[in-house]
């Protein structure tokens, strides 16, 4: 969306704002205000509003590195996710789920390559983070959650490649021994990362989720982080009325 200044930021025990956009908890709901303007070429104002209702807010936090710089919080794996943005077509209700990452320093200090999934099952949702680190080691963690939020941590189906995205990031997610995995929807493609909708088969159910590849050798590059800065608008001033 846009990169502000410390002047766009308010946080409360329940709310958290930045510049005209925002984040609150209301009746156990995560409800997500939205007025930004979209990137170039095609600038426009968005405005709308998500409301995500999660199953269970879990407990679960995985550290990413063994010093805890970076860790992942899957706060809400199953959630009900509800859209309404102000344009034609782009309201729907469906599967949704609520996570974030956190970290004392920059990703591509720690990581050269990651890929995350989340796939809705019929127990629930199954959540793989694999994850290649700068001093060689790497990352390989799977869990199922239940609709009350208990996480399972789960033997590893083996890794399997999927097809390069339109910039030709590398990708691989889990499946089935025997099986394949492919991508059903395109939703995001950068030189350094691809996010989309992918189809996999886990414990003999086949199964649509959430899929990401992140390629941070690119991010790195010198001649990337200046089309990321294109990409993303910077507003070093706002005021709240």
């Amino acid at each position: 969306m846009t990169d502000r200044g410390k002047s766009a930021l308010k946080q409360s025990e329940t709310k958290f704002e930045v510049g005209p956009s925002s984040m609150r908890w209301e009746n156990k709901q995560l409800i997500i205000d939205i007025n930004e303007v979209s990137s170039p070429p095609l600038i426009n104002r968005i405005k709308g509003q998500i409301r995500v209702t999660p199953s269970a807010i879990t407990n679960v936090e995985l550290p990413l590195t063994k010093d805890g710089a970076h860790i992942w919080r899957p706060f809400a794996p199953i959630s009900h996710i509800s859209v309404n943005i102000d344009r034609p077509g782009w309201q729907w209700s469906g599967d949704g789920y609520f996570d974030a990452n956190f970290g004392t320093r920059a990703l591509e200090e720690d990581f050269s390559y990651w890929t995350w999934g989340r796939y809705p099952t019929t127990q629930g949702a199954t959540c793989f983070y694999d994850a290649t680190r700068l001093d060689g080691t790497e990352l390989a963690s799977g869990f199922n959650f239940d609709i009350n939020g208990n996480a399972e941590v789960i033997a590893l189906p083996p890794k399997t490649s999927m097809k390069r995205s339109l910039w030709a990031v590398r990708r691989e997610t889990r499946s089935d021994q025997g099986t394949s995995a492919q991508q059903v929807q395109n939703m995001l493609d950068a030189p350094f990362y691809s996010r989309s909708a992918v189809k996999t088969t886990l414990n003999g159910e086949t199964v649509v989720g959430i899929h990401e590849a992140l390629d941070l050798t690119r991010f790195r590059s010198r001649i990337l982080k200046p089309i990321l800065a294109f990409r993303v608008p910077r507003r070093a001033k706002w005021k709240f009325k």
